[in-house]
C-alpha cells in the first residue's frame, strides 16, 4: 500500500505539472489575442477600411498555411497577424506622431521650468 500511495502522488504531481504548463500556454495565447484585438481596434479608430483589414488578415493566414513543426499553429497565426497589423503604415505614422507630440510636450515643460 505505501508503494501505491507513492505512485499515486507521482501521478498527481505529473498531472499538476501538465495543468500548469497548459495554464501558461493559454495565458500566453490570451495575451497575444488581446494584442491583436487592440491593434485591430486602433486601426478601426484610424478608419482603416474593412477591405484593408481583411487583406492583412488573409496575408497573415496565407503565411501560416503550413504549420511550423514544434510550434502551436494558433499561436503562430496570432503572432503573424500581430506583426502584420503592427507593421501597418497608419499605425507606424500614428506612433511617430505620438512620439513627436510627447517630445514637444517634454521640451515645453523643460522650457517652462
Amino acid at each position: 500500500e505505501p508503494q501505491q500511495k507513492v505512485e499515486e502522488t507521482e501521478l498527481l504531481k505529473m498531472e499538476l505539472q501538465m495543468l500548469e504548463t497548459e495554464r501558461v500556454r493559454l495565458s500566453l495565447l490570451e495575451e497575444k489575442l488581446l494584442d491583436v484585438l487592440q491593434l485591430l481596434q486602433q486601426l478601426r479608430n484610424l478608419n482603416v477600411s474593412k477591405r484593408a483589414l481583411g487583406k492583412i488578415l488573409l496575408t497573415a493566414l496565407e503565411s501560416c498555411h503550413e504549420p511550423q513543426p514544434g510550434k502551436a499553429h494558433l499561436f503562430e497565426v496570432l503572432d503573424t497577424l500581430s506583426q502584420k497589423l503592427a507593421a501597418c503604415d497608419l499605425l507606424q505614422s500614428q506612433a511617430l506622431e505620438v512620439a513627436r507630440s510627447q517630445q514637444t510636450l517634454s521640451n515645453t515643460l523643460v522650457i517652462s521650468c
